[in-house]
């Protein structure tokens, strides 16, 4: 049996989330986000699924992870793969759900110590 502590130094963690706003390491965020498990969240310039595009991912793929957890907003809804294609091609795993669970499941991941990146659409309030 493995045991983990429940924050590993030097980890993002998303401490709490809201419509319209969510707080990473204690700094709020009101746009949309990328958030690897280490470095700084990124700026990510998309709020709702219509206007994502390819570039959007390969965005998240220059952070290298080896899971994405892509919250598509206050709802789920799903991405065309073809938009995800650099990702799939490089056997990178992608989850979607709602923004409030990606948040939730990034969190427990990367706690684990994965390569994980939450790519969070937030709408503006």
């Amino acid at each position: 049996m493995k045991f983990q502590p429940d924050h590993l130094e030097g980890v993002n963690s998303i401490s709490r989330v809201e419509p319209g706003r969510l707080w990473v390491n204690g700094s709020a965020y009101t746009a949309s986000v990328l958030v690897p498990w280490r470095g700084q969240p990124v700026a990510w310039p998309v709020a709702d699924v219509p206007e994502l595009t390819a570039a959007h991912f390969e965005q998240v793929l220059a952070l290298q992870p080896e899971l994405v957890i892509f919250g598509s907003g206050t709802r789920l809804r799903f991405v065309s793969p073809a938009l995800q294609r650099a990702l799939i091609e490089r056997r990178i795993g992608v989850e979607t759900m709602d923004t409030p669970a990606a948040c939730r499941t990034y969190n427990v991941l990367a706690s684990e110590g994965r390569s994980v990146v939450a790519a969070l659409l937030l709408q503006p309030q």
